[in-house]
């Protein structure tokens, strides 16, 4: 699994929480071709990992479904709710601040880590 793929699945809710913050409601589908698209082909979300993850942010209450009928085919569209939204802010701003130390380490300045969130 290259690093891409790697960091793409620790991080996975965290875009589906950003994507559908920007976008209100996505299917499943949509959701892969637009990771793609963001990234230029860098990062590919596979059905194997999409699905897992939207079906756990459902499962834990971020998100709730909608099946609409799309040229003779059921097609779930998937939508924030209300605690959603508040959990994707918090959600977002961690893995933010994670990647800013994470650069800094990465430059060798450990000594101007911020805090964790």
């Amino acid at each position: 699994m290259s690093t891409n793929q790697q960091f793409l699945k620790g991080s996975l809710s965290v875009i589906i929480l950003r994507l559908l913050e920007e976008q209100e409601r996505m299917y499943g589908y949509e959701i892969t071709q637009k990771v793609k698209a963001l990234t230029a082909g860098q990062m590919n979300v596979t059905e194997g990992a999409l699905y897992p993850a939207l079906h756990k942010l459902e499962a834990e209450g971020l998100l709730t479904t909608e099946t609409q009928v799309v040229e003779g085919r059921a097609r779930k569209y998937y939508s924030l709710t209300k605690d959603g939204h508040t959990e994707a802010a918090g959600r977002i701003t961690e893995l933010a601040v994670m990647l800013e130390n994470l650069q800094q380490l990465l430059k060798g300045g450990a000594t101007s880590l911020k805090p964790a969130v």
